[in-house]
């Protein structure tokens, strides 16, 4: 017991194989365990004090809608002060084509005073799972008898015991679950039941091989019935047989007409067969399709960037960060010089190089949580906040130059320079600001990069 005691909880969280995240009463994280990190891919350092409102957080419900802060678990928790249980979520991210699904539980730890209470959250990937259908729902309504029985102790008169059977074994026995559990297949035998072939099927059963059989069998109230069986050992993850299952069909009306009931049952298998194929089909053919849906609403089609109403999705709840956490805002709307002319000498296609090109180049450049997309034409917009103005003319500058050193090779093996023009606005948000004032400072401060002769950063400060 005192090796016990020394056994402290955070080494326990440490090496816990979920997910477990721990806020503060103002949503903000104060703990996430390895596990946590790993299924977020997130640092440490992007993690801790992140809040609910936080807009890198990009979550989806079951219908693959955006999940808005307000419904968060965490917030759910601290709304109701009750516990949540079993919720699913997505998460989606650049670093995935398709969500990671998370099965989520939180609780309130709850302290002497509210405001010192922590809000705990565990989690773990159910993305496996996700699109799976349930086979034991299959098997409990399939038309034919299945039957598991244990493995071991398969002597008269106690073995072997049934640990499960179906319901299309009720309604042919009459036995119900409840009478058969634990009881062994022998009380279906009566008198007319072939001792010769029992013995055949107890032989294979000993050596842990499958076996096919007819046999007769009596039912609850002695009605006898014939039974076509098909029996296989089932085995753990170590190849050990610990259980037999049996797939069984009553063959009484067929037992005399067996090239009628050979050919209905190869018609099943196949159907049977098929089955897990087909349905696994369609249920991707819907995942795509719901992805796609939700990739061209949110997405520009060309880039593969967010789009504009994403953009703007993401870019009010940066604006109410700025305004709650009193940071500096910068608003910026990047154009791309001459671009026209690009696409009158070297054709679309070229211009189209070039915009993904800068895309590209945007993905790699911005942190997870600044917020960018593709305004419209050759103009880009992006949104991020600043601790010092000062920060802002090595920010655009460092992009700038980022872009000016690419280049689209054309089919003559000649180099096609990329430049662009970027106008800035920058703003300490107060209550009386407005987002769509600053996108307005930034097509100017653009307009002003223009008339400078392109390839330059225009900024403008407001108070």
């Amino acid at each position: 017991m005192n090796g016990f005691s020394r056994v402290t909880l955070q080494a326990l969280l440490e090496n816990a194989n979920i997910g477990v995240v721990i806020h503060a009463w103002d949503t903000s994280i104060v703990y996430a365990n390895p596990t946590a990190l790993k299924l977020l891919r997130l640092s440490h350092e992007q993690i801790i004090g992140k809040k609910s409102m936080d807009p890198q957080w990009r979550f989806i419900d079951e219908g693959n809608h955006p999940l808005p802060h307000e419904k968060f678990p965490v917030s759910l928790v601290k709304r109701f002060r009750a516990p949540l249980t079993n919720e699913v979520l997505g998460l989606i991210d650049s670093q995935q084509l398709k969500p990671t699904w998370f099965m989520v539980n939180a609780y309130l730890e709850t302290a002497q005073h509210i405001g010192d209470s922590f809000i705990v959250v565990t989690f773990n990937d159910i993305s496996d799972q996700k699109h799976l259908f349930s086979f034991s729902e299959i098997v409990d309504n399939a038309q034919d008898v299945i039957i598991v029985t244990e493995a071991d102790n398969l002597e008269r008169p106690l073995g072997p015991r049934i640990v499960y059977v179906n319901k299309a074994f009720e309604q042919l026995t009459g036995y119900s679950k409840d009478e058969v559990i634990g009881e062994t297949p022998r009380i279906l035998q009566g008198k007319d039941t072939d001792i010769k072939e029992l013995s055949r099927v107890s032989q294979a059963l000993k050596n842990q091989q499958p076996i096919s059989s007819t046999i007769l069998n009596y039912s609850k109230t002695g009605h006898p019935y014939w039974l076509s069986m098909n029996i296989f050992p089932l085995t753990n993850k170590y190849g050990e047989v610990t259980h037999f299952a049996a797939l069984e069909r009553d063959v009484t009306g067929d037992k005399y007409y067996a090239e009628q009931l050979e050919s209905r049952n190869k018609s099943l298998k196949e159907i049977k067969e098929n089955l897990e194929h087909i349905i696994t089909e369609k249920t991707q053919a819907l995942h795509d399709a719901n992805k796609q849906l939700y990739q061209h609403a949110y997405y520009d089609a060309l880039t593969s960037i967010p789009n504009r109403r994403s953009f703007y999705e993401q870019a009010k709840q940066q604006f109410s960060r700025a305004k709650r956490d009193k940071k500096l805002l910068l608003t910026s709307i990047l154009d791309l010089d001459y671009f026209k002319n690009v696409n009158d000498t070297h054709g679309h296609d070229t211009g189209d190089r070039m915009l993904i090109e800068v895309a590209n180049t945007l993905s790699t450049f911005f942190r997870q949580e600044d917020v960018y997309g593709r305004y419209g034409g050759e103009e880009f917009i992006f949104c991020i906040l600043l601790n010092e103005e000062k920060q802002a003319i090595e920010i655009c500058e460092r992009l700038r130059e980022k872009i000016a050193s690419l280049s689209i090779t054309l089919d003559d093996n000649t180099s096609l320079n990329i430049t662009v023009s970027i106008g800035v606005s920058i703003t300490l948000v107060t209550e009386e600001s407005l987002f769509e004032e600053e996108i307005k400072k930034a097509d100017k401060a653009l307009y002003n990069a223009k008339s400078k002769g392109r390839n330059c950063v225009d900024i403008t400060f407001s108070s």
